[in-house]
C-alpha cells in the first residue's frame, strides 16, 4: 500500500481514509486479516499510536473488528462495506456539484455534461 500524507489534515484521518479505500475497493476483502499495527506504522513511517487511532475509528464505523489474540479483520458484513462505499460516492458527488456550481453550472447542466461524456466514453471505449 502506498502511503502519502499531506500536512493539511491529521495523519490518523489520512490513514483511516486510505485503509477505508482499500476495503471498499476490494483490496482487502470481507474477513481479511489486516496487517498488524506495528507493520502498518513501519510501512507508513508513522507512530503506532496514530495507526491505532485510525483503526479504532474504522472499528467504530463497523468496517473492521478486533479479535483479542488474532488482530483486526475486515467486516464480513457486506452491507456495511456497500453503505460506506455509497456514502463516499455521495460525498464525492456533492463536492463535484459544488465545484461545477462554482464555475457556473447548475445540477441539470452538469447532469447533461455527464451524460454527454458517458456516451462519448461508451462509443470510444476511452475516457
Amino acid at each position: 500500500m502506498t502511503w502519502t500524507f499531506t500536512p493539511d489534515r491529521p495523519i490518523y484521518l489520512q490513514l483511516q481514509e486510505t485503509l477505508k479505500l482499500s476495503i471498499i475497493s476490494g483490496l482487502h476483502k470481507p474477513g481479511d486479516k489486516l496487517p498488524a499495527v506495528r507493520d502498518i506504522a513501519l510501512e507508513a513511517s508513522v507512530n503506532p499510536n496514530t495507526v491505532q487511532r485510525a483503526l479504532a475509528e474504522l472499528e467504530r464505523e463497523g468496517l473492521v473488528y478486533a479479535q483479542r489474540t488474532s488482530g483486526r479483520f475486515v467486516t464480513e458484513d457486506e452491507t456495511v462495506i456497500k453503505r460506506t462505499k455509497n456514502e463516499l460516492a455521495m460525498e464525492l458527488i456533492r463536492v463535484f456539484l459544488e465545484k461545477m456550481a462554482a464555475i457556473g453550472y447548475d445540477a441539470t447542466e452538469t447532469a447533461g455534461l455527464i451524460a454527454e461524456k458517458t456516451r462519448e466514453v461508451d462509443h470510444s471505449g476511452n475516457s
